[in-house]
């Protein structure tokens, strides 16, 4: 990669870019700051003039993660509209769309073990993709009569679960848990059995 970060004045983007390299190759367990500087064509001592520590310098590459994710969901919901059953549907292929184009983001988010109020700016990073999940369950939950309505934050709790669930098993599991169906047939068919139950579908559907 040689000094970019020196010549183009972004040394700090230049160590995330290299941890994301590193975190998609290896996990963000798997790689040392030694490492992320060497990929930058830095010293180790120049990580430190940027970044704290290791996990310092993931949190980083977190909060960037979340911010595209951010953006992705909320393309996807507006995408959808006008119907809130699509734009729902679209926010769910959004999470595998986002897990499958950006791996190394995806770890540093959900597998590095990150304690989000330890970073208050990937905290809020974070909450912004989550709002628009939360939003439009809010807007299909809307449908269903007041008495048979789940709370929109339960609602797509399920669906992050679920969506969560496909990624990690049947997308970025091993070949052990590969299953004979397309990540995202798995998630389109749970998530109709989900809303089925609920009445939101009709039974064919």
């Amino acid at each position: 990669m040689g000094k970019q970060g020196y010549h183009h004045g972004n040394l700090r983007q230049a160590l995330v870019d290299a941890a994301l390299a590193l975190i998609t190759d290896k996990g963000p367990q798997g790689f040392t700051l030694t490492e992320a500087a060497k990929e930058a064509g830095v010293t180790p001592a120049a990580v430190y003039r940027h970044f704290q520590g290791r996990e310092d310098l993931i949190a980083e590459a977190a909060r960037q993660g979340y911010q595209i994710f951010g953006e992705l969901m909320e393309h996807a919901y507006a995408k959808g509209q006008p119907s809130p059953l699509a734009a729902f549907e679209a926010t769910g292929r959004a999470y595998l769309a986002f897990a499958r184009r950006f791996p190394g983001h995806y770890q540093a988010m959900f597998e590095s073990g990150l304690t989000l109020q330890n970073h208050p700016e990937l905290a809020l990073a974070a909450q912004r993709g989550r709002a628009t999940l939360d939003l439009a369950a809010q807007k299909l939950a809307e449908q269903l009569p007041v008495d048979k309505r789940p709370p929109a934050p339960m609602f797509s709790a399920h669906i992050w679960a679920m969506s969560h669930g496909v990624v990690e098993l049947f997308l970025r599991g091993s070949p052990g848990t590969r299953s004979p169906f397309g990540p995202e047939d798995l998630l389109e068919t749970g998530i109709g059995i989900y809303l089925r139950g609920l009445g939101l579908l009709p039974p064919d559907r």
